[in-house]
């Protein structure tokens, strides 16, 4: 007498440590032992097909042993998509490949390709695929998923890295002198509020801190706008926290406060300011407000102030980028900039092991755009260009008293 109960409780307990070879005999031996009408009961108590049970009972009575480690005979099984399919594979390439982005006429020319996007697009061209197996054939071609690198940096200057070397040399002579130099640069505008900020820290389990799910602007709080001064020789940096604009005399007026609060006394006997600044922005090459600022300095300070611009395409070469704004944006990771306070607060406590100190002040004036240079205000200015280059290298010289710039 079959008991389909027994066989149920046998297939149960050995299907999770068998192979597909391995079952297909255990159900087939089960058959095998119940004899007339065997199949049958073992289909309806296991839910194996009775072609399956078949195949296990050829296996039992003709089937040469298979080679270790097989499963199936050679040649046995459903044939690989690419093999039943001959034209799958190009198919699938000439959706993915990046040289067939510039076709207007491609199925998915303007559309993100997802593997449920790309399954639909091989469907509709007659293929037979499903998204899991259009991910295998990927990985298959080395495809991965993968974002954007940021490595163009548009047109190269021929100068570039003559720029670099003149940069360098006027640097170290500088500095064995004993004379300041500075890096100077606007870090990225920050959202005051309650927004999402980059990063991740630790906090309990299961308890993230709650932030706003749109990064739109809150009138009452405002963008903080942070210009950094790093001096390299002592290895700290001095931040400007403003409010307003980012122009060149708010960028001229953090310098200054910088020189005044702790440039003058680190360096009492100073007769030279080097500053190194990207080509662009608020302490820009074609900039005429930024020279004008820093004339106002050098004649308030007596101090002659050398600027040597980095050629274009260079900004993230400038020092203050990977030993100030790096350490600045790890220290307040995962932390909402939820006040003015919390961000001077954060960018001052900001320090690493090498011995890099930061202090930083927040600054509530307004720097309206739109501030025009006259053509006689330039030509009143106690400028030298250098004969490489004097668009990038050059010096403001303390005027007269009776020649200076009115603040």
């Amino acid at each position: 007498m079959i008991d389909p109960d027994g066989i149920r409780q046998r297939y149960a307990g050995l299907s999770l440590v068998l192979d597909e070879r391995g079952r297909r005999l255990l159900v087939a031996a089960e058959a095998k032992a119940a004899g007339y009408g065997g199949i049958a009961a073992v289909w309806r108590a296991t839910g194996v097909a009775t072609s399956t049970i078949g195949r296990g009972l050829r296996e039992l009575v003709e089937a040469p042993a298979l080679t270790a480690g097989r499963v199936r005979r050679a040649g046995g099984g459903r044939k690989p998509a690419v093999a039943a399919d001959p034209d799958l594979m190009r198919d699938l390439k000439a959706l993915v490949e990046p040289t067939a982005r510039g076709d207007p006429e491609g199925p998915l020319r303007w559309t993100c390709k997802s593997l449920r996007r790309l399954a639909d697009a091989l469907q509709a061209q007659g293929h037979r695929i499903s998204r899991t197996l259009v991910g295998e054939l990927l990985h298959g071609l080395g495809f991965s998923l993968q974002a954007n690198a940021k490595t163009h940096e548009g047109l190269s200057h021929p100068d570039r890295d003559a720029q670099f070397a003149f940069i360098d040399a006027k640097v170290k002579t500088a500095l064995a002198g004993g004379e300041p130099v500075i890096s100077v640069d606007a870090k990225k505008k920050e959202l005051v509020g309650d927004f999402k900020n980059g990063g991740r820290a630790w906090r309990p389990k299961g308890s993230p801190e709650a932030v706003r799910v749109h990064d739109f602007l809150i009138k009452e709080l405002g963008r903080a706008v942070p210009y950094g001064v790093y001096d390299l020789a002592a290895n700290a940096g001095w931040v400007g926290v403003g409010q307003d604009h980012d122009t060149a005399a708010f960028a001229g007026q953090t310098i200054r406060r910088w020189w005044q609060e702790i440039g003058r006394p680190r360096y009492p006997g100073a007769k030279s300011l080097t500053i190194t600044a990207d080509g662009g922005g608020s302490n820009g090459v074609r900039v005429r407000l930024w020279k004008r600022e820093l004339q106002r300095l050098a004649d308030e300070s007596g101090l002659a102030i050398t600027v040597h611009h980095l050629p274009p395409g260079t900004s993230k070469w400038n020092a203050i980028e990977h030993r100030l704004f790096a350490f600045i944006s790890q220290n307040w990771r995962a932390t909402p900039l939820v006040s003015y306070r919390v961000i001077v607060d954060l960018i001052g406590a900001t320090t690493t092991r090498t011995g890099l100190s930061v202090r930083c002040e927040l600054d509530p004036n307004r720097y309206p755009k739109g501030v025009t240079v006259s053509d006689a205000e330039m030509a009143g200015l106690n400028i030298a260009r250098d004969e490489f280059h004097g668009e990038w290298n050059y010096t403001l010289s303390p005027r007269p008293k009776d020649q200076a710039l009115v603040p």
